[in-house]
């Protein structure tokens, strides 16, 4: 409280904060028809708990919840509901952390006129996913995320504070700024930048607007991703980046955050790679000969670790993208999309007879990117969960966060460490470690109740049956309904 030079006002000042903070949020009649559980004393009892930390789970633990906070984790006993007081019997049941997500779209990539000849019409689109997406993230237990690049950033901040004031359903938000790219972008939609002062500007500008994150994209210059990156950290605001124009080292030397998509964008051994232009391969080529015990690998972990950058786990995006057969199609997935987009999906399995093989092979890089991460991990690296839901490819919000998890354990990861990345280290890479991530009295009452136990069997994350945001339980499969053949139309 330095600003406070008279000793009453700094009372005054920290007493109105203490009551905003204490209010409890009005709910809107659009919200409460998708609440089930709501009452000053809630009590999860007879539950497995796994708590985040990566620890065993707890047996027989009865999870006490009251003001939206945890107030008690205890051996499990018979409770007595009464006047707000709710009980809860969860044998069978499994508690763990909201799922942190920390690359968690807002939008759906859309290829007009796509066919089962992978042809379409340009441009590629991205149209907002404002509806659909939120309700999808919390149904799945996603109670904080990162959009991790956003389109219609004015949207993304307007949905935040409508969540936050009780109007709309959906996670906690931390709302990224738009892409900072340079020409030839993918997408239409995204501006060029002219140069670092430009990008140095559009920090600014969207940072005194209400953003908490950036991410620099594939055509981004060094000068501009060092511009970027020294305006941000200036407010307190960390940069991610799905890089090509730039190596994963030359991004840690320049003081970056965080990385995507594990280590198959990092373009350092790539031949024809050239200095702030995009490789052919975009990294294909580097994976490939990088194995994750050779001396490439160790030295970039290093430098990483030394820097404090973290890197963002999206395997579901490179499991659809590229490998045949999978993912196992679920019925649930196919059932909140459109027919159009269910369509794409389904084309985007099946790659044409006539087409030519891909140059890489992606089994073999898919599996490559499991070692490298692991290999991070275990040096000490901060791995953080995200699927990159773009829809097609069948990566859909909240869903594609419960095949991160159980990708994770593919990649060798026993099921309490993939939570914990799911959980606790996005917690802690957005400074919140102290507030969620883990369940421990004190703490935000952000949790999702499961049927079974994925400690045992990973594939039982997929069982959400009540999510509990800021200690109010909401009902996943309500919310899954409300956006039936929705996802990809709004």
């Amino acid at each position: 409280m330095r600003f406070c030079r008279l000793p009453i006002l700094c009372v005054l000042v920290i007493l109105s904060f203490y009551t905003r903070a204490q209010q409890p949020v009005s709910l809107s009649p659009a919200v409460q028809k998708y609440v089930r559980v709501n009452a000053p004393r809630v009590v999860l009892e007879h539950v497995r708990v796994i708590d985040g930390s990566g620890q065993a789970p707890l047996e027989n633990q009865n999870v006490v919840i009251e003001g939206g906070k945890i107030t008690a984790v205890q051996p499990g006993s018979d409770a007595t509901a009464g006047s707000g007081i709710t009980v809860l019997d969860l044998h069978g049941y499994t508690v763990m952390p909201g799922i942190v997500g920390m690359h968690n779209h807002l939008f759906y990539v859309a290829r007009p006129d796509d066919d089962s000849e992978w042809k379409f019409e340009p441009p590629v689109l991205v149209p907002q996913m404002t509806f659909s997406a939120p309700r999808l993230y919390l149904a799945g237990g996603v109670t904080t995320m990162r959009t991790t690049g956003s389109v219609e950033t004015y949207t993304d901040l307007n949905l935040k504070q409508a969540i936050d004031e009780g109007k709309l359903p959906g996670p906690h938000i931390d709302v990224t700024g738009p892409y900072l790219d340079g020409p030839n972008s993918y997408f239409l939609q995204m501006h060029p930048l002219s140069g670092p002062d430009e990008s140095r500007q559009m920090v600014e500008y969207w940072a005194d607007r209400g953003v908490t994150s950036f991410k620099a994209y594939m055509n981004i210059t060094r000068a501009e991703l060092k511009a970027a990156i020294d305006a941000a950290h200036k407010r307190g605001i960390k940069v991610t980046g799905h890089l090509c124009s730039v190596t994963y080292k030359e991004a840690a030397e320049l003081g970056i955050d965080d990385l995507e998509h594990g280590f198959f964008v990092n373009t350092q051994l790539d031949p024809d790679k050239k200095p702030d232009v995009c490789s052919e391969s975009q990294g294909a080529y580097t994976m490939e000969h990088m194995p994750a015990n050779g001396p490439e690998a160790k030295d970039l972990i290093d430098t990483l670790i030394k820097h404090h950058v973290a890197i963002t786990s999206t395997l579901p995006v490179f499991e659809s993208g590229g490998i045949p057969g999978r993912p196992p199609l679920q019925q649930r997935v196919l059932d909140v999309m459109t027919a159009e987009a269910r369509e794409a999906y389904l084309y985007n399995r099946e790659r044409p007879a006539n087409m030519k093989p891909p140059k890489a092979d992606w089994p073999m890089l898919f599996k490559r990117d499991m070692e490298l991460e692991r290999e991070f991990a275990q040096a000490g690296g901060l791995l953080l969960a995200g699927p990159d839901p773009t829809g097609n490819g069948g990566v859909v919000p909240g869903f594609g966060d419960h095949r991160e998890i159980e990708l994770l354990v593919e990649a060798g990861f026993s099921p309490v460490e993939a939570i914990k990345i799911a959980t606790l280290n996005g917690a802690i890479y957005q400074g919140k470690q102290d507030q969620i991530g883990t369940i421990a009295a004190g703490k935000n009452a952000d949790l999702l109740i499961i049927k079974g136990d994925p400690a045992s069997h990973i594939s039982d994350v997929e069982n959400v049956e009540i999510v509990f945001k800021d200690g109010i339980g909401y009902d996943s499969q309500k919310l899954i309904d409300s956006v039936k053949g929705r996802y990809g139309a709004y």
